[in-house]
């Protein structure tokens, strides 16, 4: 059967992918670090989550592959999947629920860095919102995911290494030039996810990057006047 090339991945979905491999490594170690660095760790955590967004919203007006219709699995499919039996491009079944739960997990540790704080340096956007209890209690929360979430990056980083490595299916390369070679008959190239959707993408990320930011807040009230406040 002879071998044809399909377009697999769209333009938005690997810059997604690349920059969030960026932005998380850099989160680890802005995290880990401490000290001065925390800041930037507060903005990175705001731009992480802004991809996840960006991700979620992407993935029901994107290109084919990258929709959720397309990958989430039912158990039959992961079944067939497991039996060998299952022929499809984009993510396979278990892989699908690999991106899900790491979109999740990554949601879910932005949303906790919002309220956070370290009684230091640092005070996430939206700590006003929340008693100082369930900052500390959501602080400890964020503080405590970064070691499920490296054990899950790095079990996603072996199975992908696994299929290209070992099963001879290059998983890396795709969602570097966008494009697969494939035997599949029925296989086509992805449709859909053009300007327009591109657009509404970003602008409800850059409305919800806005709101996490504090944008719905009243502004700070301004600092005394030099000399007003009596200096004992």
């Amino acid at each position: 059967m002879q071998a044809h090339r399909i377009k697999l991945w769209d333009l938005p979905t690997r810059l997604f992918h690349w920059l969030l491999v960026l932005l998380v490594a850099l989160a680890f170690a802005t995290g880990l670090t401490g000290g001065s660095w925390i800041g930037w760790h507060g903005w990175i955590g705001l731009a992480i989550l802004g991809l996840i967004v960006f991700r979620i919203v992407w993935g029901f007006i994107g290109s084919t592959y990258v929709r959720f219709s397309q990958f989430i699995p039912g158990p039959h499919t992961i079944l067939s999947y497991l039996r060998g039996r299952w022929h499809g491009m984009g993510h396979n079944p278990l892989g699908g629920i690999s991106v899900l739960v790491l979109l999740t997990l990554l949601l879910v540790q932005g949303l906790t860095g919002l309220f956070a704080n370290d009684d230091i340096a640092f005070s996430g956007p939206l700590r006003s919102l929340v008693s100082s209890e369930t900052s500390r209690w959501l602080s400890g929360l964020h503080r405590q995911s970064i070691w499920i979430i490296g054990g899950f990056v790095a079990l996603h980083i072996a199975a992908i290494l696994f299929h290209t490595w070992v099963r001879g299916d290059n998983l890396i390369w795709p969602m570097i030039t966008g494009y697969k070679m494939t035997q599949e008959p029925l296989a086509h190239s992805a449709r859909g996810g053009g300007p327009l959707a591109l657009v509404l993408a970003l602008a409800i990320t850059a409305g919800a990057v806005w709101i996490a930011a504090g944008g719905l807040l009243p502004p700070q009230p301004p600092p005394p006047p030099a000399g007003s406040v009596l200096d004992w």
